[in-house]
């Protein structure tokens, strides 16, 4: 059971916490109405305080004083007067028909229209059509005090949630994580590890960077609103950003745009913002569009500048896929097949069993061995094994990698040149492997990181069992190259592992399995992880299974 927190006011603590931390580290960044609210909100009263970050935490910008009953707030109309003067808060503010209705329930709507509904016919409708029918005559919006005499209430608007929201983008580094980050971490729900921060740390280093954060938000959520995507990409910031993470924000929110001027067909645009963007694949939906297009020769060119030099194994099997068909379309000789490495093949027929199922555990329940225990682990146990080694590197403080207290990794993750950026690191960790000394890390941090949040360590699905039986039966140089495929693009990489692996414990050895079921198929990152692990030596099996036939 989750302990109470103790501090009753641990929501106000917590957003001065990242009032102070923003002065301390990003005060040359703040505009003056910022810097004015940091200084000035100390000095209120610990009530109106406390009653403010309750509406700057609770959805929307319209509340009502009875909707904000805490205990140790006391009267919210008492508390709301000492904000009254700040500009930060208004109340009983002009309110339009559709702010009303969400403020009021539907026995206030009939106290406050009673006659008009009952004119319109609309007394007993359904909220929503109530609201349309008074429309017409309610276009003026007015206090919420007019609106509804009789209420009593209290109406409290509060001004100033973009303020917030900008100050929480720039402690936060972005706009999805939220206050309750704080009381996660204090309920022990989530821990994070200590990351040294330093002033090269930040994530924002100029206000340029807040200001084009904002405008590229602003873009993605209007892109996913539906906005016509000829807007959005009109209003998306075009020049070059002088951060790299903001970078690559853009170029994937240009790459989904590209998608979206696919999915309508409007073959042009697509090809243009793909032809534009530099986010991973959109050479190859590039080629893709012009194919669709009929531009078989325009294709066939770009294909085989991208064939000369491919950006990635994910680009380098789509060019497999794409290029023959091109070569065919336009009588070019056929081109040579590329062939994937040998893997051994396991066929199952067995019965379907009865009650709650599912097909990897089917199979690990029959291949498993007194003296060769299955489990299944999926992409658990070879990203486990590579956060638990490479723990110092992945979480290594180097500039615009951490920038507040509550990451649950490196903000530049999935960046092309994650690598690149710790390669001593890293270097440093995968040697190792050639000594013996990897077993001694990876047993250590297990026990010493145990439930810190890691984009790479699975703390559910690694048990110490798992953990011994894999240090004893996988070899080194099979481990070094699963951690060398995982940082050659950790996005695309770190996913289509084999489902379960088995181990011999006592011949030190191992056999990763993927499983398919009847009507199943290998992903395409299955098969890439296939095809590396048969042509690195690595044993991999590919089992499908089959039901009997009842006779």
């Amino acid at each position: 059971m989750i302990r109470v927190l103790e501090n009753e006011f641990y929501y106000l603590d917590n957003f001065q916490r990242v009032l102070d931390w923003i002065g301390e580290r990003y005060r040359d960044l703040l505009v003056d109405e910022e810097l004015a609210f940091i200084e000035a909100f100390p000095a209120l009263p610990q009530n109106a305080r406390a009653l403010f970050v309750r509406m700057v935490m609770r959805k929307g910008h319209l509340f009502r004083a009875s909707k904000l009953i805490y205990a140790e707030i006391g009267c919210p109309v008492e508390a709301s007067s000492h904000l009254l003067g700040t500009g930060w808060v208004e109340a009983d503010p002009v309110v339009s028909l559709d702010e009303l209705f969400e403020l009021l329930s539907k026995p206030e709507i009939a106290e406050a229209f009673g006659p008009q509904l009952a004119t319109l016919q609309q007394k007993n409708a359904r909220k929503g059509d109530q609201l349309e029918a008074l429309r017409p005559a309610c276009l003026d919006g007015q206090p919420f005090s007019q609106w509804h005499p009789k209420c009593g209430d209290l109406a409290l608007r509060i001004l100033v949630k973009p303020l917030c929201d900008r100050l929480r983008l720039i402690f936060f580094g972005n706009l999805h994580q939220d206050w309750t980050e704080f009381v996660l971490s204090d309920l022990g729900m989530f821990r994070f590890e200590q990351v040294e921060l330093s002033q090269a740390s930040r994530g924002f280093r100029s206000r340029a960077d807040v200001e084009h954060y904002l405008r590229l938000h602003d873009c993605k959520e209007r892109f996913y609103a539906g906005e016509a995507l000829d807007e959005v990409l009109r209003d998306l910031p075009s020049h070059v950003f002088d951060n790299d993470w903001l970078v690559s924000r853009r170029e994937k929110l240009l790459f989904q745009i590209g998608q979206g001027f696919e999915k309508l067909k409007d073959w042009d645009n697509a090809h243009a913002v793909y032809t534009g963007c530099r986010f991973p694949g959109a050479r190859g939906r590039a080629i893709r569009v012009l194919e669709k297009h009929e531009r078989f020769d325009d294709a066939y060119a770009l294909y085989q500048l991208a064939q000369a030099a491919p950006e990635s194994e994910a680009e380098r099997q789509h060019l497999s896929r794409i290029g023959p068909r091109l070569a065919r379309r336009l009588g070019h000789a056929r081109l040579p097949a590329r062939r994937a490495a040998a893997v051994e093949r396991l066929d199952l027929c067995l019965p379907m069993p009865g009650g709650d199922w599912w097909v990897e555990g089917v199979v690990r329940e029959h291949l498993a061995r007194e003296d060769a225990p299955v489990f299944y682990v999926e992409n658990a146990l070879a990203n486990s094994l590579f956060g638990l080694l490479c723990w110092r590197a992945v979480f290594a403080a180097i500039p615009g990698a951490f920038f507040h207290p509550f990451h649950r990794g490196p903000a530049d993750l999935n960046s092309p040149d994650f690598h690149q950026r710790r390669t001593a690191e890293f270097a440093a960790c995968l040697a190792e492997l050639d000594d013996g000394r990897y077993r001694d890390t990876i047993r250590r941090n297990y026990q010493e990181k145990a439930g810190i949040s890691s984009p790479f360590v699975y703390w559910g699905a690694l048990t110490e069992e798992l953990l011994e039986l894999a240090l004893a039966c996988i070899p080194a140089a099979h481990l070094r190259k699963w951690c060398e495929r995982i940082l050659a693009d950790v996005k695309a990489n770190h996913t289509g592992f084999p489902d379960l692996i088995q181990f011999w414990p006592n011949e030190g050895r191992y056999t990763m399995i993927e499983v398919k079921g009847p009507g199943d198929r290998l992903q395409d990152n299955q098969l890439r992880w296939i095809d590396y692990c048969a042509a690195h030596g690595m044993p991999v099996a590919v089992c499908y299974l089959q039901w009997e036939q009842a006779a």
